[in-house]
This record gives structure tokens, C-alpha cells and sequence, in this order.
């Protein structure tokens, strides 16, 4: 028997039925969430050998640089206080920073590649889209942040392994910041150059007015306010605060406001709103993409 095919005008005036099952809605949006999410660690365990190198300097900052200055403040007549796990924070930072930010590289790749505009026209909400894209890379960056912290406790930073807990709740809220700003940069900018360059100059800054290589407590005053609105800080003092608890530490005066110190879990809730906030602009900015 013959089939009979729809003419075109004929398919062109057939109401539309909705999404296709499993999308739409909240149940859809979630869906979304959770395959962008998976399309981040896919991408992850595809680059072995780069998740490798980015280990590697970060090392060796720890290696080289805190033994080094191990040797100089023996000399000096220091406390004792072993600066490889005063440097172990920068260290970590140094490692998240690079996958948080690369995933706002990847967003921007997407969009030369034409990927981003596939992704648009599903049937889900843009907003799921982006918080899919933002919580992967922060997942992709605390996995780093972790292995660093393994292979540093291998090679002579000392802390309590269950600090690993805290440790790991910090990370995410501090990788889902800087991702979500990356993923602001990202959806703003529509040059990888332009990308690159804005990244670029906006870390130097941020690293060395953190504290991670030295306690910011000893710059000059007109510095102090670049440090306490440098969100950066918080993330160091907050990990230096917490590997501290057992004893092995050192905090380095921590971060103080009008002379109080700022406790850890403060430090975690300012990352955790700035996280929120730059995930709300970027999922704004994102919806008006065109």
C-alpha cells in the first residue's frame, strides 16, 4: 500500500504538539542541567595530560619556592613555620583558577564554533543552560584543587586529612565563584582575544593582592583596600584559616576589618553570594544572546 506523505502546507499548518518528552519545564531545565554538567567532566577526562601540566608548576612553586624559603627563614630565625604549607593555599588557587576560567574559554568557543547556537534553540531555559556550564567547571576545578592537595600532603605539606572536608566545601564555593565570573566575562565579550587579555590582566592582580605568597598584612596602607575588595583573599585566608585548625599552619594574621577578623565561615559566605550573584548576571546576560 502506497504511504501518503504530508504535503508541505499541509505540515506547516499542523499545530504544534510542545517539546519532545523529557524536555521542557522543570524536569526539562534540570535535564539541562545535568548533561551541560556532564559535558564539562567529559571534557575534563579527555585532557589527561593537560589536567597533568597544570599540576605541575603549581608543585613546583611548592617544591622549589617553599623549600627554599624553608632554608632562608631557618637562617633568619623564624618560628619554624614550614612555608611550603603557608604556600599550599596559593598553590591550590593556582590550580583552580585555571580550569574556573577556562570554562568561560570554552563558552567563547562554542560560539565561533557555532556550537553555542545549537545549544539556544533547545527547548529549555538559557538560565539552565549556563548553571549546567558553570557547575561543571566548578566541579572540573575542585577535582584539580584535590589532586593538589594529595600531592602536596606527598610531598611534605603537612595537614589533618580530615580537613580534606572542609577543605572541599571551600573549593566548590570558591571555584563556582570565579567560574561564574569567567562565564560573565564570556557572555559579554564575543572576541577569544578580547577574552584572553581580559583574564589575563585581571589575575595578576588578583593573585598577588591575595596574601597566597606572602601576608598581605605587610603592604602599605593604600594597599590594604585593594586587598580586603579583592574576593581572592577571602579564598586564601579562608584555606590558610582552616589548615591552621590542627596546628601545622600558620594564617599569617588573617584578613581583618577595622581591626576584627574576618571568621572562615563569613569568608565562605561572601565567596558563596558572589557566586550567586555572577551566575544570576551571567544567566541574564546569556538570555539576551543572541
Amino acid at each position: 500500500m502506497a504511504r501518503t506523505e504530508a504535503s508541505p502546507e499541509s505540515r506547516l499548518e499542523a499545530p504544534w504538539d510542545g517539546p519532545p518528552a523529557g524536555f521542557g519545564g522543570l524536569a526539562g531545565d534540570l535535564r539541562a542541567v545535568r548533561v551541560m554538567w556532564q559535558r564539562e567532566l567529559i571534557r575534563l577526562s579527555r585532557n589527561r595530560i593537560g589536567s597533568v601540566m597544570s599540576l605541575l608548576t603549581p608543585l613546583l612553586f611548592l617544591l622549589v619556592l617553599g623549600t627554599g624559603m624553608n632554608s632562608v627563614t631557618a637562617r633568619a630565625g623564624a618560628d619554624g613555620t614550614d612555608y611550603r604549607t603557608y604556600l599550599l593555599p596559593g598553590a591550590v588557587l593556582m590550580v583552580v583558577m585555571a580550569p574556573a576560567l577556562n570554562t568561560g574559554m570554552s563558552i567563547v568557543w562554542d560560539r565561533h564554533a557555532g556550537f553555542l547556537r545549537e545549544m539556544l534553540v533547545a527547548p529549555v531555559h538559557r538560565t539552565a543552560l549556563i548553571s549546567g556550564i558553570c557547575l561543571g567547571g566548578a566541579t572540573a576545578a575542585t577535582v584539580h584543587g584535590v589532586l593538589l592537595l594529595m600531592a602536596a600532603a606527598l610531598f611534605g605539606a603537612t595537614f589533618a586529612p580530615l580537613l580534606l572536608v572542609p577543605l572541599v566545601m571551600e573549593l566548590l564555593a570558591i571555584t563556582l565563584a570565579f567560574t561564574a565570573l569567567g562565564a560573565l566575562a564570556a557572555v559579554s565579550v564575543e572576541r577569544m582575544e578580547t577574552f584572553q587579555s581580559v583574564v589575563g590582566i585581571a589575575m595578576t592582580p588578583l593573585i598577588f593582592l591575595s596574601g597566597a605568597f606572602f601576608p598581605s598584612n605587610g603592604l602599605p596602607g593604600w594597599l590594604q583596600g585593594a586587598v580586603l575588595a579583592n574576593p581572592l583573599s577571602y579564598a586564601t585566608d579562608a584555606m590558610r584559616q582552616t589548615l591552621a585548625t590542627d596546628g601545622s599552619g600558620n594564617t599569617g594574621a588573617g584578613l581583618h576589618w577595622a581591626g576584627w577578623q574576618v571568621p572562615v565561615m563569613l569568608e565562605v559566605a561572601a565567596l558563596s553570594l558572589l557566586a550567586l550573584t555572577a551566575l544570576a548576571a551571567a544567566a541574564r546576560r546569556f538570555s539576551r544572546t543572541d
